[in-house]
């Protein structure tokens, strides 16, 4: 189940952003300065890669395999997104509802509506 961290570093001049975990399952929620919810990212595993499906208002969908950066144990690099083509609609709804028991209803609501209408 997701849980939110508390004290997530803010942007100066851009809206709240919260950030809620639960094991290898992340979700991101940027929020504009009127408290509407823009977009979230949620971060998954999927055949151990871990994939990032972002989801912006103005942009819609963008599914990414993310690289940690760790490939050398001699130097860590910053972990970037690169792109990742089809997306697994599927198992990304499966974990979005084994993951979010614990959100507030109207952002459950919100997300797995964009999912859905998505998929």
């Amino acid at each position: 189940m997701l849980v939110e961290f508390k004290n997530v570093r803010q942007e100066s001049g851009k809206g709240l952003r919260r950030w809620f975990e639960g094991g290898l399952y992340e979700l991101v929620v940027w929020y504009r300065p009127d408290g509407s919810v823009e977009g979230f990212q949620i971060l998954y595993r999927q055949e151990q890669n871990e994939r990032a499906l972002t989801w912006r208002e103005t942009e819609g969908f963008k599914h990414s395999r993310v690289d940690n950066g760790t490939g050398s144990p001699l130097k860590n690099l910053t972990p970037i997104l690169l792109p990742n083509g089809s997306i697994p609609w599927p198992h990304v709804l499966q974990e979005f509802d084994d993951n979010s028991a614990t959100l507030e209803p109207e952002l459950r609501t919100f997300v797995r509506q964009r999912l859905e209408a998505r998929a």
